[in-house]
C-alpha cells in the first residue's frame, strides 16, 4: 500500500510529512532566511564579546618562543604552559593585589544588598510623605559623573581619616542609586495581597519584609550582587586616587605595574588579565540561575 492510500479520506497529503516549524515568543513562524540571519548575528555578538577573552587567554598559555605577532595570527598555543601566571607572581605580589580586591568587593557586595533591599522597600512600600521626590533624587544621582565628584569624595575621605584605607575604597560606593532603584522595582512588582495577609496574621514592617518581601526577590538581589562585585572588582580610577601605599593596592592598580615595566611582554599582561577575569566568571557561573530570574522578578500579579 503507498503512503496515499494510508491518508485517511478528506486529509490532505502534505499532512503526512509536515516540516516542523520554527517559531517566535509570539507563536510565529520564522522563515528560514530570517533564522539564518539570526544566527549569523548572534555568531557575530558572541565573536565580539568573547573573541578579546579567548585571545588574551590564548596569548597567556603561549611560550616564549612563540611569536605572538605573526601574520596570519596563531590562535591556539603550540605548546601551552602556565609558566606566565608563575611570573607574573614572581614580579609583582598579584595574590595579596587579589585579596585588597576581594575584600573591597565583598564588603561592597554586602553594603549594596542590605542597604539597596531597606531603601528599595521603603520607596516601594512605605507610605511616608516625600517618597516621590526621593526617588526622583536616586533617579539623578545616577546623571551625576563619577568624575564630577571625585574631587569631593577624596576630600570627604582626608577629612574623615580614611585616605590610604581600604575603607575609604568602599565606602562611597557602598549603596548604588541603580541598585536601589532596581530591588523598588522588584518590591513594588510584588502582590500586596501577600503582605496583607502576613499583616493580618500580625507581621510588623521587619517582619514581612525580612519573612514575606526579601526571599520573593532573590533574583534581584543576585543581580545587585553581581553587579556590585563587578563594579568593585573591575574599579581603577578612585582605588588609584585614594590608596598611595602600595601594600594595599588593588589587583587593578597592581597589574598596572606589568604594563609600565614589561610593555613588550604581552604573554604576562595576559596572564594578569586572566587572572583578573576569573572571579568574575566565577561569581556569574554560581549565580546565573538568580541572576536571569532577576529579569522578570515580581511579575506575577495577583
Amino acid at each position: 500500500m503507498s503512503v496515499l492510500e494510508k491518508v485517511r479520506p478528506g486529509r490532505p497529503a502534505t499532512a503526512v510529512a509536515r516540516e516542523p516549524r520554527v517559531t517566535d515568543e509570539h507563536g510565529r513562524r520564522v522563515r528560514a532566511g530570517e533564522l539564518v540571519w539570526r544566527y549569523l548575528l548572534l555568531l557575530a555578538v558572541l565573536a565580539l564579546t568573547v573573541g578579546p577573552f579567548l585571545w588574551q587567554l590564548s596569548t597567556s598559555l603561549k611560550g616564549p618562543t612563540e611569536d605572538i605577532y605573526g601574520s596570519p595570527p596563531r590562535f591556539l598555543p603550540g605548546h601551552p604552559t602556565l609558566h606566565n601566571y608563575a611570573r607574573v607572581a614572581d614580579t609583582i605580589p598579584v595574590w595579596d593585589y587579589a585579596l585588597n580586591s576581594l575584600k573591597v568587593a565583598t564588603a561592597n557586595v554586602v553594603t549594596n544588598c542590605a542597604g539597596s533591599a531597606l531603601a528599595g522597600y521603603a520607596l516601594a512600600r512605605l507610605r511616608y510623605r516625600g517618597r516621590r521626590v526621593t526617588t526622583l533624587v536616586f533617579v539623578l544621582a545616577m546623571l551625576v559623573p563619577v568624575e564630577g565628584i571625585v574631587i569631593a569624595q577624596f576630600t570627604t575621605m582626608r577629612e574623615l581619616g580614611l585616605n590610604n584605607t581600604l575603607i575609604g575604597v568602599v565606602l562611597p560606593g557602598a549603596i548604588g542609586a541603580m541598585n536601589v532603584l532596581l530591588m523598588r522595582n522588584a518590591f513594588r512588582n510584588l502582590p500586596y495581597e501577600i503582605e496583607e495577609a502576613a499583616y493580618v496574621d500580625g507581621a510588623n514592617v521587619w517582619q514581612r519584609f525580612l519573612r514575606v518581601a526579601l526571599p520573593s526577590v532573590k533574583g534581584t538581589l543576585a543581580v545587585v550582587a553581581i553587579f556590585a562585585f563587578m563594579g568593585a572588582w573591575d574599579d581603577f580610577l578612585w582605588p588609584l586616587i585614594v590608596l598611595s601605599d602600595p601594600s594595599k593596592f588593588t589587583l587593578t592598580i597592581g597589574l598596572n605595574y606589568l604594563h609600565g615595566t614589561f610593555a613588550n611582554d604581552e604573554r604576562l599582561v595576559a596572564a594578569g588579565t586572566v587572572i583578573a577575569v576569573a572571579p568574575l566568571i566565577a561569581l556569574f557561573a554560581c549565580l546565573q540561575r538568580y541572576f536571569f530570574r532577576g529579569v522578570g522578578e515580581g511579575a506575577v500579579k495577583g
